[in-house]
């Protein structure tokens, strides 16, 4: 398995460089530029900008430049928010995004598990047809239609919670942005699981169990849910991506001070290092995810092998 883990990394290396160079280019093809939004500048201050963040050299040398920087774990300076680099912003905002985005996991992961497992268990009985219809109607609504209308009812009309805002990262402030983040995994990982325990329910070591007279909660907790989650582990990946792009829109929607927020607005103010130290940081994050669920996988499922 070791092997296995450091041959994913090193096959890793091109993918990053790939994202890298997307990242570097597409940003800048962009119409405008960071210092577009200034006050009209004289000729001579808008020279010294450009020759203080290397603008004024060709395209070619500035990507290698940054590439030069990115070895040492330098994404650069922010041309926007001043005084701060990349680096100190994805670290301001990174621990908002990462609690939003663990949290919206556990949540999806336990009630996607228990609903599509209840769903199995009482097949084509109305509890079966209302959860996956349920879970299909998730799917389908996107999270920036969810998350409005969750603020708007919650939040505005009801008063139960705070329509938005962070506030230290208070109980009350997480539930909406969690709940706009897990509900579309919730529906995804119930259908999942629902098909996978259907097949293992009728499986011949499930019917040799109940032919020992073993209990049901026995039999599926023991036996089933552990091969019904084979194909939850392998989704995992994907959900962390969809977990993590969702979360930029979503943090913009409820006012969460994340790494969403900063690349949202880096990319209105053409802030070039820092929404390619974003995309970076969120692409080489999918990357290790992803190697992650591989393990969990074989760990979960001896039959596998990483020869």
């Amino acid at each position: 398995m070791l092997r296995y883990g450091l041959r994913r990394v090193l096959n890793s290396v091109p993918t990053i460089l790939i994202i890298v160079t997307i990242a570097f280019f597409m940003v800048r093809m962009a119409p405008g530029g960071p210092f577009d939004a200034e006050r009209s500048l004289p000729p001579e201050i808008e020279q010294n900008l450009a020759e203080a963040y290397h603008l004024d050299e060709p395209l070619p040398a500035q990507y290698l430049r940054y590439l030069g920087n990115l070895v040492r774990g330098d994404f650069g300076p922010s041309f926007k928010y001043r005084d701060h680099t990349v680096t100190e912003l994805i670290a301001i905002g990174f621990p908002v995004s990462l609690r939003l985005g663990v949290s919206a996991i556990v949540l999806a992961l336990f009630f996607g598990t228990l609903l599509g497992s209840l769903a199995a268990l009482r097949q084509n009985s109305s509890l079966d047809y209302g959860v996956m219809g349920t879970a299909m109607l998730g799917i389908a609504v996107p999270g920036f239609v969810v998350a409005p209308l969750l603020s708007l009812v919650f939040g505005v009309h009801l008063g139960w919670l705070p329509a938005g805002g962070w506030d230290g990262g208070a109980l009350r402030n997480m539930v909406l942005p969690v709940i706009a983040l897990a509900l579309p995994q919730i529906a995804v990982i119930a259908r999942l699981t629902r098909g996978s325990m259907i097949e293992i329910l009728h499986s011949d070591f499930i019917r040799t169990a109940h032919a020992k007279g073993l209990p049901t909660r026995l039999i599926v907790f023991r036996h089933a849910l552990r091969g019904a989650l084979m194909p939850v582990v392998s989704y995992l990946g994907p959900a962390v991506a969809g977990i993590v792009t969702g979360s930029v829109v979503i943090e913009q929607i409820f006012g969460v001070p994340g790494i969403g927020r900063f690349f949202i607005q880096g990319a209105l103010n053409r802030d070039y290092t820092l929404v390619t130290g974003v995309v970076v940081f969120y692409g080489t994050l999918l990357i290790a995810a992803n190697l992650i669920v591989d393990l969990v996988y074989g760990w979960l499922d001896p039959r596998v092998r990483y020869e």
